[in-house]
């Protein structure tokens, strides 16, 4: 309501002030003739500057709003790997007896160009993610999720996160993988079945994981050369990396 009035207030002392420009304009000059050609020049002026405005200035303010939100919504990513991402896909990834077929291609360097993230994407777009069930530490994924609940439950509440579906797609995948080994009390004699539901759960982690992963890779070798470094020394998939700078 003040807002409102505010606004009013404004309008009117605006109109006032251009009323008053252009009676001391006739005073001085006793010209009304140039009074009104310059007012109709300046109203048929109008809809290009309501363009200028609308069009143009709105959509450039949009555009740097955007990357300030995708800004924020990037650092929200980066905690996610330095708290939950990072240490739960070097442990889906020596879970997967496939690795060895992409473990290479995601030794990340900073010597990558765009065709190189482009060429590691349409791999693994083409990759079959496995999890033997069998050497799933179900206690372990348990206790590990579990104390990251709380964490992922303010990631979700974050209203930047609807700029970015893939990695709200992410949240929602490893929220549902902590919902589904909270809710069993013990794992002793659990089910071929339910142990095969369990490791379905944490292959569709697993996916988007390493999608999110080369993503935020690419993201921040072109923006944050500092971070990308210390994360390439401490990528999952590099049985030799060291935080250790060589």
């Amino acid at each position: 309501m003040k807002m409102s009035r505010w606004w009013i207030t404004a309008s009117i002392t605006m109109i006032l002030f251009s009323a008053a420009v252009y009676l001391l304009h006739y005073a001085i000059f006793r010209d009304a003739q140039n009074i009104f050609t310059f007012m109709i020049r300046n109203i048929a002026f109008v809809p290009i500057q309501i363009l200028l405005m609308t069009l143009i200035i709105d959509r450039l303010l949009n555009q740097r709003e955007k990357r300030l939100r995708l800004e924020k919504l990037n650092m929200v990513i980066g905690t996610f790997f330095s708290e939950v991402g990072g240490s739960l896909l070097a442990y889906l990834s020596d879970i997967d007896p496939d690795l060895e077929k992409i473990r290479k291609d995601l030794i990340i360097t900073g010597d990558w160009a765009d065709s190189d993230f482009m060429n590691i994407e349409r791999r693994l777009k083409n990759y079959t993610y496995e999890i033997e069930e069998g050497r799933i530490d179900c206690d372990y994924m348990r206790g590990f999720l579990s104390d990251k609940r709380n964490f992922l439950l303010r990631l979700l509440e974050n209203p930047n996160l609807l700029e970015h579906e893939s990695f709200t797609e992410l949240l929602r995948a490893v929220f549902h993988a902590t919902e589904e080994f909270s809710s069993r009390s013990s794992f002793e004699n659990i089910p071929e079945t339910d142990l095969k539901h369990l490791g379905g759960d944490l292959k569709r982690v697993y996916a988007l994981l390493v999608h999110q992963w080369v993503d935020y890779m690419k993201y921040l070798k072109y923006n944050y050369p500092y971070l990308f470094s210390l994360a390439m020394r401490q990528n999952p998939f590099d049985e030799e990396a060291s935080p250790e700078v060589g």
